[in-house]
């Protein structure tokens, strides 16, 4: 048996509206031991690679990552001088997340029409190729400060971005959702359905299964006394099998801190899934799990 990956923990931040409160928001994730400070790209808030070159800036440990970019909203070529020169100006602590969009108004408020599936999943792999021709070239100018490019994490749930993210991710960010094809709400998944996922992936790894880390996004962390309440709210957003079950929702973490650690220890085992992401509001929450599993 091969020994399972080392934890990683991200928190998901949404920008604060000025360079202070930004500053405090980073410094208290990393006090917390958070190892990548990830930024969330959607209209409305200030752009990820600014706010990332301020958070290396305000930070000395965690790595920082866009969690994830609307591959559909930039040019290639011009993503990839952004992101190198992110990279260049953090000494290499850049990562660079992709997926495809799933919020149809946010493509109507940009003027941007909003394609397939099939579409949008094509343009992630055309991202992802130029970068990677882009980084390769020892000529390319600005270059990256890491020798390849910032690492690339491609996040999805259905076949054809998780093809893609097997075909060229160094993380596989599992949603543990699936959103409807006319741009719907997301709705997530159950434990069955992660495994089956998962799967699919490893299948389409074939020889790069031991090289790729996985990733899933935690919506909600609570202690057991919130559940209830919890669960209650996100009803409307479970698909049928999570309702059948809500307390074994894997993007649901529930119960005291050691509960908690059980459970991630339990979906590293099942799933081989080593790095967690939580969303902001639950950063101080889920600090103490952290702890207990550094």
């Amino acid at each position: 048996m091969s020994t399972p990956r080392a934890f990683r923990f991200g928190v998901n931040m949404i920008v604060a509206q000025s360079r202070t409160e930004w500053i405090g928001k980073c410094r208290r994730a990393e006090e917390l031991g958070f190892d990548v400070l990830g930024v969330a790209d959607h209209l409305g808030m200030p752009a990820p690679f600014p706010a990332m070159t301020i958070a290396a800036e305000a930070t000395e440990r965690p790595r920082l990552t866009t969690f994830v970019l609307n591959a559909a909203f930039y040019n290639p070529v011009l993503l990839a001088r952004e992101a190198a020169a992110v990279d260049r100006f953090t000494d290499g602590r850049v990562g660079l997340g992709l997926g495809a969009g799933y919020v149809k108004e946010e493509f109507e408020e940009a003027g941007i029409a909003f394609e397939s599936g099939g579409k949008r999943v094509e343009h992630v792999e055309h991202t992802v190729r130029t970068l990677r021709r882009l980084f390769a070239d020892p000529e390319y100018r600005p270059q990256p400060a890491q020798p390849s490019g910032p690492p690339l994490l491609i996040a999805g749930w259905g076949d054809r971005l998780l093809s893609v993210a097997a075909r060229h991710a160094d993380i596989v960010a599992f949603t543990g959702a699936g959103a409807a094809a006319d741009g719907g709400p997301m709705l997530l998944a159950g434990a069955k359905k992660l495994s089956e996922r998962v799967g699919y992936v490893r299948d389409a790894l074939g020889d790069r299964a031991d090289q790729v880390e996985y990733n899933l996004l935690l919506q909600k962390v609570v202690g057991r006394e919130e559940s209830a309440t919890l669960l209650e709210s996100y009803r409307p957003a479970f698909t049928e099998e999570a309702a059948a079950d809500p307390h074994d929702v894997p993007t649901l973490l529930i119960g005291s801190p050691e509960t908690a650690a059980d459970r991630l220890r339990e979906l590293r085992e099942r799933f081989g899934i080593s790095y967690f992401t939580v969303l902001e509001d639950s950063m101080e929450a889920f600090a103490p799990t952290l702890a207990l599993l550094r």
